[in-house]
């Protein structure tokens, strides 16, 4: 419970209406959660106009209504705030609400395309690793020291990010990693956090359905690295072209990582196979469990991030070269009689597929690859084709399927990855919308030697299909399969 005067005390108001010296009992952006002594953010969505359930909110005993526009009819009792923009001040009220908790902890935010998940997974397990009690907040789960809390979205919205720094902070947590999306960072869902750090992964073609352009994408991601405070840190990727675009107008303290320039975090890759990496880091060598030109992005980061948070280099790298890192990520499984390796992988973006095929092909085995790969429906519809591509152009076989259909047509979906594949690469395509279907096909097709990508949907243990997640696990079904064939 707060006083409503303690709470907005960090927000421009354009106008106060009502008795302003009222307690509040918690922050709602949902409707229906409405009660007695409640503030009421009535925010705009892409869908929805929160202002039309005004009504609804104070029916139900909401003390205090925080808008863009007064209500034509003024209740008695009730507080209404008016402010420029609703969705700007909720993170920053909910921040004082829940007394500020990204100030009792080091907060690293990351963003980028590609690696978020790993970079802030890895960096869970480096700092838990070191001693420390940590709260993590990704794509995969959230975890509050050692328990762990189910993730709905890649970053919770503004009042329950908030509530979840709190709860990690109350137990014990001293360090908070966070991935940081750009659909969170557009509606300001982060704003109220004091940052300590941030890392820059990359960028690639990613969520032009909600931002339309490649150009607002960047400028987006840009705007995390804007708002940073001098007293943190920006580390960027500086084998990206677009890494130091990403740190123009910070204020923060530059520094950068590489595998191919000189950089302030330095790496090079001596050894890359299914064993794992021998890099060189600052002229230190080290071996890492993780595999692939990807994950040696994702350990620099994490390495620099450590040194600038003031860890040990030696401990940290000691640390690192036994973690495991994120689920779903390049997990790969072995059909011990076939011989067949299978590999699950997150890879939803033409670069993500790239990079995984890629490290396949690295290498170097004598037999096949087999993609199985689909897109999501309700989603940028541009990338469908290039994610064909890709597929084709770097492997022998592949089978299009659904990923999370969504309210679309699967075999739409596949006819606009499809679309603008060449004769020559059509003829390597089987189309299964079935998932399993498509799982088990790859597998039957294998021989001994050959590789089977399952991609896009990694970690995740359902299907979303017409408003309903039903379970599904690519694990399972490629596990399964293996099973029956070492029989």
């Amino acid at each position: 419970m707060k006083q409503l005067l303690q709470i907005i005390t960090d927000i421009q108001t354009q106008q106060i209406v009502g008795n302003s010296d009222v307690q509040v009992d918690a922050l709602i952006i949902d409707s229906r959660k409405a009660a007695q002594h409640v503030m009421f953010f009535a925010q705009k969505g892409t869908i929805t106009d929160g202002h039309q359930y005004i009504p609804d909110v104070l029916a139900a005993g909401a003390s205090v209504i925080v808008c863009e526009e007064l209500p034509a009819n003024i209740a008695a009792n009730v507080c209404y705030i008016k402010v420029a923009n609703v969705a700007e001040v909720i993170g920053v009220v909910a921040a004082a609400f829940y007394n500020h908790p990204s100030k009792e902890a080091k907060v690293l935010g990351v963003t980028g395309t590609n690696g978020k998940t790993t970079v802030a997974t890895i960096s869970y397990q480096l700092f838990t690793g070191l001693g420390y009690t940590c709260g993590l907040i990704s794509t995969v789960q959230n975890h509050i020291g050692s328990t762990i809390v189910p993730a709905t979205h890649t970053t919770p919205d503004s009042i329950s990010l908030q509530h979840l720094f709190r709860q990690m902070v109350d137990a014990g947590c001293t360090h908070i990693f966070m991935e940081v999306s750009s659909h969170a960072v557009h509606q300001h869902r982060i704003a109220g956090i004091q940052f300590d750090g941030g890392i820059f992964t990359n960028i690639t073609h990613d969520h032009l359905d909600y931002h339309k352009t490649f150009d607002e994408y960047i400028r987006v991601k840009k705007t995390f690295f804007d708002n940073l405070d001098k007293d943190a840190f920006a580390l960027t990727n500086l084998d990206d072209k677009r890494g130091m675009v990403m740190l123009q107008n910070t204020k923060a303290e530059k520094k950068t990582y590489s595998l191919r320039v000189p950089s302030d975090f330095k790496g090079k890759v001596l050894e890359n196979d299914l064993d794992g990496l021998q890099m060189d880091i600052n002229k230190t060598d080290v071996h890492f469990r993780l595999s692939g030109l990807f994950n040696a992005y994702n350990l620099l980061a994490v390495y620099g991030a450590a040194q600038l948070l003031g860890e040990d280099n030696m401990q940290v790298l000691a640390i690192l070269s036994n973690i495991k890192g994120a689920t779903g990520r390049f997990e790969t499984y072995r059909s011990s009689k076939e011989r067949v390796l299978g590999i699950i992988d997150y890879a939803h973006t033409p670069d993500a597929l790239l990079n995984v095929l890629a490290t396949i092909k690295q290498f170097g085995g004598p037999g096949q690859t087999i993609t199985v790969v689909g897109c999501g429906g309700n989603r940028d519809k541009a990338k469908r084709p290039v994610m064909a591509e890709v597929a084709c152009e770097h492997s022998h076989r592949v089978i299009l399927t659904s990923d999370n259909p969504r309210d679309e047509n699967p075999e739409d979906i596949l006819n606009d990855m499809e679309s603008g594949l060449s004769f020559a690469h059509k003829r390597k395509v089987i189309r299964i919308s079935d998932r399993k279907e498509a799982i088990k096909t790859a597998c039957s097709l294998a021989n001994a030697n050959d590789v089977i990508l399952i991609a896009g949907k990694g970690h995740e243990t359902y299907q979303e299909i017409k408003g309903v997640r039903n379970h599904f696990d690519d694990k399972e079904v490629l596990l399964e399969m293996f099973e029956l064939l070492d029989k």
